[in-house]
């Protein structure tokens, strides 16, 4: 799972393989570690919850999570949906951005890079 963070955005790519996980288990997580103590981390973590109508940000200290819809990530991960796609109201600071999509094969890379993603759309196309 890859998390970019740019301004009030936040945004997973999922391969193949998680979004599997994500469906049997309904959370898939990774751990980044800034210091040898493991209060120095930050967890992010993809979340899908049967009870949710639309996409939430939840946060606490130390970690991050993005909770979808369960059905929703099911008809996502059973159709080439890119992605899913949310604005959370922050109140005075405006909106967060938030898309959690699907991580498709580089058309630039070699095959080993390209390991567990999904296939490109534009992989064979003339330009």
């Amino acid at each position: 799972m890859k998390l970019r963070i740019k301004g009030n955005s936040i945004r997973l790519r999922i391969t193949r393989s998680e979004v599997l996980k994500l469906i049997a288990a309904g959370r898939i997580e990774e751990t980044v570690y800034f210091a040898p103590s493991a209060e120095y981390s930050l967890t992010y973590a993809l979340v899908s919850e049967a009870a949710l109508n639309s996409p939430q940000i939840r946060y606490r200290s130390s970690e991050v999570a993005i909770v979808v819809p369960k059905e929703e990530a099911v008809t996502w991960a059973e159709t080439d949906r890119v992605g899913i796609y949310a604005k959370i109201d922050v109140g005075l600071h405006g909106t967060l951005d938030i898309s959690v999509e699907k991580d498709f094969a580089c058309l630039d890379r070699s095959d080993a890079d390209n390991i567990d993603t999904f296939p490109h759309p534009m992989a064979g196309a003339v330009c």
